[in-house]
């Protein structure tokens, strides 16, 4: 028997495994980011058109599924602040991985609900923390040396204003899911120097009306019966 014709139907099946992991990924990153981890592998499944014994194969449950996706985003994070750091303007290379973070977060109803979902979630969230502070302390220090940054803004204060930001988002979501833009730049407003010119306010604040039904949505009434 030649050899050649042996050796193809592997490589073929490694190249379909390969496409089928990745529509699986995408499947999931899109189904947790609109609708939370609720979702089932089931639901994956039907999303990246797999039958659901390719899920279960590779994902022996949802959790890591989770993880897998959770790496993924973290991955792509790193990158992109990376990428930032070799931006020649400092401001705009703090201004565009903090709006990447905060909308990763407004926009991905599964990333905030990872901690309650993972066992090991603190160690995780500390892994991203010493993976990403070290080059988030450079863009720091970069703005700093820039003059375009206010004085006392600390590498930490960047993760806390970034929930800051998703804490508002996941509040307006059900009335207005863009409206976190707004309070993001009004943030960067707080921490960039005077020589900064500031950006205009182009998103209109919630009225009396949305906030009242954003907190009735976040603060469902409780059943007495």
């Amino acid at each position: 028997m030649n050899p050649a014709t042996t050796a193809a139907p592997p490589r073929r099946l490694r190249a379909d495994a390969a496409r089928n992991q990745q529509r699986i990924l995408e499947a999931a990153r899109r189904l947790f980011a609109e609708r939370g981890l609720e979702v089932t592998l089931d639901d994956v499944a039907e999303a990246a058109g797999v039958g659901v014994g390719t899920v279960y194969r590779r994902f022996a449950n949802k959790q890591e599924l989770i993880v897998e996706v959770f790496e993924h985003n973290i991955a792509e994070m790193a990158e992109m602040v990376e990428t930032a750091n070799r931006n020649p303007d400092p401001w705009a290379g703090l201004t565009e991985v903090f709006e990447y973070a905060c909308q990763h977060m407004a926009q991905n109803r599964g990333f905030g609900e990872v901690m309650l979902e993972i066992p090991d979630a603190q160690a995780r969230f500390a892994w991203v923390r010493e993976r990403i502070k070290p080059a988030i302390e450079r863009l720091i220090e970069r703005a700093r040396a820039a003059g375009v940054l206010r004085e006392g803004i600390a590498p930490s204060d960047f993760f806390v204003l970034v929930s800051m930001v998703e804490t508002i988002a996941a509040f307006a979501r059900p009335v207005d899911p863009e409206v976190w833009r707004r309070y993001m730049t009004i943030v960067l407003d707080g921490v960039r120097a005077d020589c900064v010119p500031r950006d205009p306010l182009t998103i209109p604040p919630l009225d009396d009306d949305a906030i009242d039904r954003a907190k009735a949505a976040c603060f469902p009434p409780r059943n007495k019966k």
